[in-house]
């Protein structure tokens, strides 16, 4: 028998089936129906505990190839029902069991509609997930701890690249891209469309970035408040205006911060496989696999900051262009992993901005 403590004293009971122990985290949910490999990897979760809305998990078991990244960041998985039996036949281990691998806590026979509610009303809070079943006076002590908890400043450090590294050498797009937690499905996007992709930790420099001779930098998407990465914000302003920048999710909000934009929290975030995107140049509404608990102030955009996309559900802005500095930005996942491709133009649209861009660059070559 495991636990799950809310911040406002909330308690709930059930079956531990991951790894032993107990972590303090940000309790928040997800409402995709499949993907749960790819969102147990998603470096977006560090330092959350994540309930999954869908009632049934783990029936097809966790293969060697859905993974987005090398290691698991989230600290505490909540489910309705664990299926106990996996079946598909690329599974290699079961779910439990990657839990456990992963030192990840788990909770089953959670009222998890309850729970959810519970999260869209009172928005995110703070939570203790423990295998162990306790008793009030451990409970009434970790209460106290919850109320002071938050993710710490310098998450970037654990999720992002120790060094630089390359990918897919033999492309012909020379593209950096800042790692603040980055998926291997945008690298496995830009691959596709021959990009040569060199890959820098968080904390590089842009001095180092403009040395080389890229035709464009990305900005990944990671996990944290936004508004606390000032060392990023500034590396970003030594960019603008000198090379195009594109951003993913965090990537996006780094960019607005850096244009002189504001964010804020969200009540409970968008996480999830299916929300409904707009863009406001054509109308054309695609579904979107979104993974943030922040997002971009409309109402304090700058002037040169034009809207591309709105969020349907909710009217938060999902992107935004600045064309005089070549930035573009988009706050949900194009790449899906999990989720819907419907967004998966929008690489092809940046890749061919780019080739402009150096079409542009060697005419200006030739006339010199």
């Amino acid at each position: 028998m495991g636990t799950l403590i809310l911040q406002d004293g909330t308690v709930y009971k059930g079956q531990s089936f991951g790894a032993l122990g107990g972590f303090e985290g940000e309790v928040v949910f997800n409402t995709s129906m499949v993907g749960y490999q790819e969102i147990l990897s998603d470096p977006n979760y560090a330092k959350q505990i994540l309930v999954m809305t869908y009632p049934e998990i783990g029936n097809y078991g966790v293969n060697d190839f859905d993974f987005e990244s090398d290691n698991t960041h989230l600290v505490g998985l909540i489910v309705k029902n664990n299926c106990q039996q996996e079946s598909h036949y690329k599974s290699r281990e079961s779910l439990s069991n990657f839990l456990k691998k992963k030192n990840i806590i788990a909770l089953s026979n959670i009222d998890t509609r309850s729970l959810v509610k519970k999260l869209t009303q009172m928005g995110t809070m703070s939570g203790f997930i423990t295998s162990n079943d306790l008793d009030s006076e451990y409970i009434n002590e970790k209460l106290g701890e919850l109320q002071s908890f938050k993710i710490k400043e310098d998450i970037l450090a654990e999720v992002s690249c120790k060094s630089r590294f390359a990918y897919n050498p033999q492309g012909k797009i020379n593209i950096a891209i800042y790692d603040y937690g980055i998926k291997k499905g945008i690298l496995n996007a830009l691959a596709l469309r021959n990009c040569r992709i060199t890959v820098y930790p968080y904390n590089t420099e842009a001095k180092e970035i403009l040395e080389n001779d890229f035709d464009a930098v990305f900005l990944s998407n990671g996990p944290g408040n936004p508004a606390n990465y000032t060392y990023q914000i500034a590396q970003i302003k030594q960019l603008m205006g000198k090379i195009p920048l594109f951003g993913i999710g965090l990537g996006c909000q780094l960019l607005a911060l850096a244009s002189g934009a504001k964010t804020y929290k969200l009540k409970y975030g968008h996480r999830g496989s299916n929300h409904p995107v707009i863009n406001l140049e054509n109308n054309k509404v695609v579904m979107t696999a979104q993974n943030h608990g922040y997002a971009i102030d409309l109402e304090n955009i700058t002037k040169f900051m034009r809207p591309t996309h709105k969020n349907l559900n909710d009217d938060t802005l999902e992107g935004f262009e600045i064309t005089s500095l070549g930035v573009y930005a988009i706050q949900f996942q194009p790449e899906g992993k999990p989720g819907p491709n419907d967004a998966e133009f929008i690489f092809d649209e940046w890749v061919n901005i780019i080739k402009k861009d150096i079409n542009r660059i060697n005419e200006v070559k030739n006339e010199r």
